[in-house]
């Protein structure tokens, strides 16, 4: 059991901090890869979408199986996948529409609008900025990592709860979340670095902002252990697949549609299914 916590923890400290890959893309990419990022987002959602339905909320109703009958178990399940969509749904409002990372904004459109806004403050594009000249930009990529970090802990939570439950599962979510973290990492990278001047700074704050996904099941599993049963278990792992499914259908797919590429994100989406029960079927 400790073996595999510790891979748990290890898998979603990697996805988290997947958003420095993004930081650095950031940087040096001259312009956005819409057809890659239309297909790895479409089959980030194709695998959490998959596994959420024919395995994580499956084993939650049979987990609450295991001490209630079964259709109070069915009832439980259904409440906690629902509940853990409200969860993240309620998280989601919260967030002011621009600052939210999940909508997609292509890295020119970015980067086009930190260079408007470090005209309009009267410092030239990509220069230290004088006392008070980047506050604008400043606020859109710090509200930015304050949203991914927000988001990150039912994330977090997700992999973690997944990976512990089943590898194999673990490690499909966890490739998946970290897919889906890179454009979060543009979207508080380029804004920072035109603020700032400083790639070190963009990075660093980017890169911290996928630390709250392992920190958010770190802080569930402290605080959930204690009174781990089968009931609690299978509701929280039902929860678990609603948050996936609403990330899935309210970040990932329409964010791979947005980058123009509707057929390949189609296709991503598919391939991400296929692939998930190709995994799960070679290790029944």
């Amino acid at each position: 059991m400790d073996d595999r916590v510790l891979l748990a923890f290890g898998l979603t400290l990697l996805a988290g901090l997947a958003t420095g890959i993004g930081s650095a893309i950031g940087f040096f990419a001259r312009t956005t890869n819409t057809r890659f990022l239309s297909a790895a987002l479409g089959f980030s959602a194709g695998v959490m979408i998959y596994v959420s339905f024919t395995e994580i909320l499956t084993k939650a109703v049979e987990s609450i199986a295991a001490v209630r009958d079964p259709t109070t178990a069915a009832w439980l399940g259904t409440a906690g996948f629902f509940a853990g969509i409200v969860l993240i749904a309620a998280i989601d409002r919260l967030i002011p529409s621009y600052e939210n990372p999940h909508e997609a904004r292509p890295l020119e459109q970015l980067r086009e609008c930190s260079a408007e806004a470090a005209a309009a403050a009267g410092m030239p594009e990509r220069a230290a900025p004088a006392a008070g000249g980047g506050n604008r930009l400043m606020r859109m990529g710090l509200l930015s990592a304050l949203a991914i970090g927000i988001h990150n802990f039912p994330e977090g939570l997700a992999t973690f709860a997944s990976a512990l439950t089943d590898p194999t599962i673990g490690v499909s979510i966890a490739v998946a979340v970290a897919i889906h973290n890179i454009p979060e990492g543009i979207a508080v990278s380029v804004p920072i670095y035109y603020a700032t001047g400083s790639r070190r700074k963009a990075f660093w704050l980017s890169f911290l902002s996928g630390v709250s996904e392992p920190v958010g099941a770190l802080i569930g599993f402290l605080v959930l252990r204690t009174f781990l049963s089968p009931l609690v278990f299978g509701f929280l792992f039902a929860g678990v697949a609603g948050i996936m499914v609403f990330i899935s259908l309210d970040e990932l797919f329409p964010a791979a549609r947005e980058y123009g590429q509707g057929h390949l994100a189609i296709y991503g989406l598919v391939a991400g299914m296929a692939v998930m029960a190709l995994s799960l079927l070679l290790f029944l």
